[in-house]
């Protein structure tokens, strides 16, 4: 591979096939949105994610990937995981680590950066409690479902190791935070 070629779908399922890891490959109308995905999945067994691709003021790379439902402040992320200063990476960053577009991100991508070894991966530890795992396959016509085994042969078959956080505990702290916030107000 050149710095212009990315791998795509196919170098992932052969990479998940040279090391044993079953997947489950179902194509669909391109998904650009966590309600689009919940409107056209029907009854996709397993867990269901979203992805949050950021960098900090350092230049420090992030993916973050949750359950699909969770809504937690991007501060209590960067304490949680040491990062300071996050945004979502800019579209051209995107492609250039993880050779996706917008609408496409996954972990999948990690397929790209498995010599830079640039991007730092944060996983949902709850998201770890469903079997399978459903992620686009490097691009959102189709979602690809494997094993939690088998999810985390793939990041170690890239070189990455998570950073797994309590995104529930993250998620506790603000309901918490507004609820005081509110007893404040009245």
């Amino acid at each position: 591979m050149t710095d212009n070629t990315k791998a795509g779908q196919a170098e992932l399922y052969a990479l998940l096939e040279a090391n044993g890891t079953a997947y489950a490959h179902h194509t669909h109308p391109p998904l650009f949105t966590v309600e689009e995905s919940q409107a056209l999945r029907g009854e996709l067994p397993g867990g269901h994610v979203k992805n949050m691709f950021m960098k900090d003021k350092k230049g420090a790379i992030w993916l973050a990937t949750c359950l699909e439902h969770r809504q937690i402040r991007i501060r209590d992320l960067e304490k949680e995981v040491g990062a300071k200063c996050l945004s979502f990476g800019k579209a051209e960053l995107l492609w250039e680590v993880l050779g996706v577009l917008p609408g496409a991100v996954t972990p999948f991508g990690l397929l790209n950066d498995r010599e830079a070894h640039r991007v730092n991966v944060a996983l949902d530890i709850q998201m770890l409690e469903h079997d399978p795992l459903n992620f686009h396959p490097l691009h959102n016509e189709a979602t690809t479902a494997i094993s939690k085994t088998g999810f985390l042969k793939f990041l170690t078959l890239t070189g990455h190791t998570p950073v797994m956080v309590d995104f529930e505990r993250l998620e506790a702290q603000e309901r918490a935070r507004r609820a005081a916030q509110e007893q404040g107000q009245q």
